[in-house]
């Protein structure tokens, strides 16, 4: 990518942040202390800021020059097999994927967990957030607190983690179910 596309970007991209805010080319000028001609050369591609005055137009406009240039749609949407996690448990004999990797920074963190014949997951104290899950294959007994819930292949379950939990398999065939925990606690 040469000079020129790059520049063609950054007034585009400064545009429609712009009109995404609702303001015009002066009233972005004047927030900013700039001249309304500098703002149009600006989206116009026709002059190129300085940094100092980009990071003024960005904070004017509500971003920062990380945010401004970290382009989402370069994140990653799907997630094959390649990417997964896996943390395999003898003692407890399961077998835990992060289907999402690093997903501990998102608001949610999804797990697929295999539960072997007599398998079960760690016992997790109580903690905030809540857990979802839906049963891929086999069955599971869900134990919080006291509680002992059976669920089957094709149901799902949903609780608040207020008291100890954990999951183990019924049945000799074991179990597969995601997991997802918000906020991330896996």
């Amino acid at each position: 990518m040469d000079n020129t596309s790059a520049r063609m970007d950054l007034g585009n991209k400064i545009k429609e942040l712009r009109n995404k805010k609702g303001l015009t080319q002066e009233e972005l000028a004047d927030r900013c202390e700039l001249s309304k001609g500098f703002i149009s050369q600006l989206e116009n591609d026709l002059t190129s800021p300085s940094i100092a005055t980009l990071v003024d137009i960005l904070q004017c406009l509500g971003t920062s020059l990380k945010d401004f240039f970290n382009d989402a749609g370069d994140e990653q949407i799907v997630f094959s097999k390649d990417d997964f996690f896996e943390k395999v448990d003898a003692e407890l004999h399961n077998k835990v994927e992060w289907i999402i990797p690093n997903a501990q920074k998102n608001k949610m963190e999804p797990i697929r967990v295999t539960l072997e014949k007599d398998g079960s997951t760690y016992p997790d104290l109580p903690h905030e957030g809540e857990e979802f899950g839906y049963v891929l294959s086999g069955s599971i007994t869900i134990i919080v607190g006291n509680r002992s819930i059976k669920a089957a292949k094709g149901d799902a379950f949903y609780f608040t983690p207020d008291s100890e939990h954990y999951i183990k398999a019924r049945g000799k065939s074991g179990a597969v179910f995601l997991w997802i925990s918000t906020p991330p606690n896996f």
